[in-house]
């Protein structure tokens, strides 16, 4: 089988063709994400008219949570077009459509392909502007009640410190995400015009000064210059990543935690890994960098739609 697979975000629309092996077998195409819902239509129905005769299945990871019968959104996010939720996708075309979250989509990418392979549950972090997550439980995406399960929205702190781009409070995504660590940043220089590049450069410049050690924690290096205010906003900002990892996997149990988006490259998984069964009481728990590569949604979409077959809706 073959799945047309398309990835809509708040910014770029993605779209490829995927085999039954998760492999890309066509040029990736990428588009920036239009602003009315009219236009996002017409740009999904545009791409399947060109390749619809050519696959099995339609496969779509989508921002906001999926409904359980993997037909249409539940709930969107604040950057994609007002009304999108509506979308009516089983009329998209004559083949089947598959919808899932983007993040539940790459979380099963990596537990196909990637990082989580061969692990029968594991948990999946996307570390960028915001934090989404997916979660898998006895080889089965846990997907919740209505298909909202996953969001990485439980508290972090209870005084109302730092709002969440969810409306709420101290959530784990205002403090784990690239935004936090920016946010963070701020706090401890005092500079409001402190940057996420910023804080990355110059962690960057110390890990790179030719006194570092090799085979050394990254974190460990970073600990001896400690009195550089922009290394104590990023090791704040592992430590609350690390935090978050440790009630996860005590909640879960799971084998692994992939971390996965454009922050995690930055993070120790090293020192997560270690200081995290240090501290929780299920049993041992890997953290690991994603390896599914970088449209690990449409991937995890794709073999998430082919697993169901044409029956959309699955045990999945």
């Amino acid at each position: 089988m073959k799945a047309l697979a398309i990835d809509v975000g708040g910014t770029k629309i993605y779209n490829t063709i995927v085999n039954n092996e998760g492999k890309i077998v066509s040029e990736v195409e990428k588009r920036s994400t239009p602003e009315t819902f009219d236009e996002i239509r017409n740009v999904l129905l545009q791409i399947i008219k060109k390749y619809e005769k050519e696959v099995d299945i339609i496969a779509i990871a989508t921002a906001g949570a999926v409904n359980n019968e993997n037909t249409g959104v539940i709930g969107s996010t604040g950057n994609i077009a007002a009304g999108y939720p509506d979308m009516d996708f089983q009329n998209l075309s004559e083949k089947k459509v598959f919808v899932e979250n983007d993040a539940n989509a790459a979380a099963w990418a990596e537990h196909i392909i990637g990082a989580s392979k061969d692990c029968s549950d594991s948990i999946m972090l996307t570390l960028g502007t915001g934090v989404g997550g997916g979660i898998i439980v006895n080889n089965r995406l846990l997907k919740g009640k209505n298909g909202a399960a996953g969001e990485m929205h439980f508290k972090m702190r209870t005084d109302k410190h730092r709002k969440c781009t969810c409306g709420a409070y101290d959530c784990f995504e205002a403090y784990a995400s690239g935004n936090g660590l920016r946010h963070t940043a701020v706090e401890i220089t005092g500079n409001a015009d402190v940057t996420t590049y910023d804080v990355i450069n110059e962690v960057n410049a110390v890990l790179a000064h030719p006194e570092t050690s090799a085979g050394t924690l990254k974190t460990d290096i970073l600990n001896v210059a400690c009195d550089d205010k922009y290394v104590q906003a990023f090791l704040k900002w592992q430590e609350d990543i690390l935090a978050g990892c440790i009630g996860l996997a005590n909640i879960f149990d799971t084998c692994v935690i992939v971390l996965s988006g454009s922050m995690a490259e930055f993070v120790d998984t090293e020192y997560i890994e270690n200081e995290l069964n240090k501290e929780i009481v299920t049993t041992y728990t890997k953290v690991r960098k994603a390896s599914a590569g970088n449209y690990s949604g449409m991937i995890g979409a794709a073999l998430l739609a082919m697993k169901v077959g044409i029956k959309v809706g699955g045990d999945c």
